[in-house]
């Protein structure tokens, strides 16, 4: 029995994107409506804010360590120990909404969703590393959670709103993605599929909101695990640890716990026997 424990008690409104950062042992994500990132340190179990401003909807690591933080209008930032510096300003397509998750590829490019407004659809990018823009898929809703297949051979999409995990071809010399499945199909009383990733061993995981779960999916999408949690809103989670055997997940609703329930918007902590893998780091405008 794998039980959540939390290890930071705060009333996050939409704790989202947690990101672990092996080179500091930190642990970093976003409250995507407060505007703020926060990062937690295991080895003292104290956590940080450590931004304010504009919402950050996604996150990756880059090879130099700093944050790539994707934000309303199209707008991508480097962050460094509190230093920030403008690496896209903004796609003008995108001045209506935000980006929604993010996640680096195995050479450094980066994908990432914009979400639909009353303007327009959502679209999937993907930002190469010398900064280009590229439109990979529209007429999305929530483009959401992500991952990639253990041998790189498949690339897998969340769009919350459809309750529809894809999966996708994935080429990674060229980045492109082909031939879209319908690989998860998630029923209305499970909730909606949130923030995803895939373990060592091929597995999806996906984030339940409004669901109250974290689930676990062999690779052809057959359920093998479900993880219940004291808040509705299960938004997101991350491998981490010395050796990546650790869980962590993020949870929204801190504002009513009455009706999210009592660990709503909390940061919570799992001790699996089960591995997951380093993120790969993104290498925008990095030569």
């Amino acid at each position: 029995m794998i039980e959540p424990k939390i290890i930071v008690d705060s009333p996050h409104h939409n704790a989202e994107c947690p990101l672990w950062h092996p080179q500091q042992q930190y642990l970093y994500w976003t409250d995507i409506p407060q505007g703020k990132l926060y990062r937690y340190n295991p080895q003292t179990n104290s956590h940080a804010q450590i931004y304010s401003g504009e919402p950050v909807g996604g996150l990756t690591m880059q090879a130099d360590g700093s944050l790539v933080l994707f934000k309303t209008k199209g707008t991508i930032e480097q962050w460094k120990e509190g230093k920030i510096t403008t690496l896209i300003n903004e796609i003008p397509a995108e001045r209506h909404t935000r980006f929604n998750d993010a996640i680096a590829d195995p050479m450094g490019r980066v994908f990432s969703g914009t979400m639909a407004s009353s303007e327009d659809k959502g679209r999937l990018y993907r930002i190469d590393t010398d900064g280009s823009i590229h439109i990979i898929l529209e007429e999305l809703l929530v483009p959401n959670g992500m991952g990639f297949s253990p041998d790189l051979k498949y690339f897998y999409l969340t769009d919350s709103d459809t309750r529809t995990i894809y999966r996708f071809n994935y080429n990674q010399e060229t980045g492109d993605i082909t031939n879209q499945q319908n690989h998860i199909l998630v029923p209305e009383e499970e909730g909606v599929p949130d923030g995803m990733t895939v373990d060592a061993n091929g597995y999806i995981w996906s984030a339940r909101w409004d669901g109250k779960h974290l689930y676990r999916y062999a690779a052809d999408g057959t359920e093998v695990l479900r993880i219940e949690f004291p808040a509705l809103k299960v938004s997101c989670l991350a491998f981490g640890g010395s050796d990546y055997s650790e869980i962590y997940v993020t949870t929204a609703g801190g504002y009513d716990r009455s009706q999210e329930g009592a660990g709503a918007g909390a940061i919570f902590h799992l001790q699996a026997d089960i591995k997951g893998v380093p993120e790969f780091t993104s290498r925008i405008f990095i030569d």
